[in-house]
């Protein structure tokens, strides 16, 4: 954070070292794992949801006595679209977690904060990445019919 900007957030309000405020520090902390959480949902939503509808149109037109459909590649490339979206959904979730543990690192809550040798690392980003590879790979299976 550029000094102009700590400067306007702690002429904003003071910052008191108690332990009422670093345990509200923790709080919002843990509320940044807990919104992680929900983006890692709804991005496996997403990706599943991508998955099934192109791969169940997908038999579906293998059946017999199915009428053909109108545009018969739209159910893929909606899915597609689906888990696309998936991946698009765990980046921006990686970009907000990392600016949002940044803003609570940097001053004037450092004073606040758990000393820096023990910081909350936590395995959110890694299945983040995970997940993100899986959506990617995924999204090359269908799209060139390997799956």
């Amino acid at each position: 954070m550029s000094d102009m900007a700590q400067q306007k957030v702690s002429s904003n309000f003071e910052v008191r070292v108690t332990a009422d405020s670093h345990f509200s520090w923790i709080r919002t902390r843990l509320s940044l794992e807990r919104t992680m959480l929900a983006w890692q949902r709804t991005a496996i939503a997403l990706l599943g949801f991508g998955f099934t509808i192109a791969k169940f149109f997908e038999y579906l037109r293998s059946e017999a006595g199915i009428k053909p459909a109108y545009f018969p590649q739209a159910s893929k490339i909606f899915g597609l679209a689906l888990i696309a979206a998936s991946v698009i959904v765990l980046a921006i979730a990686i970009w907000q977690y990392r600016w949002s543990v940044n803003y609570l690192r940097a001053a004037p809550f450092d004073r606040i904060a758990a000393a820096p040798e023990l910081r909350m690392n936590t395995p959110a980003i890694a299945v983040c990445v995970g997940l993100m590879v899986v959506g990617i790979a995924t999204f090359v299976a269908i799209a060139a019919r390997i799956v």
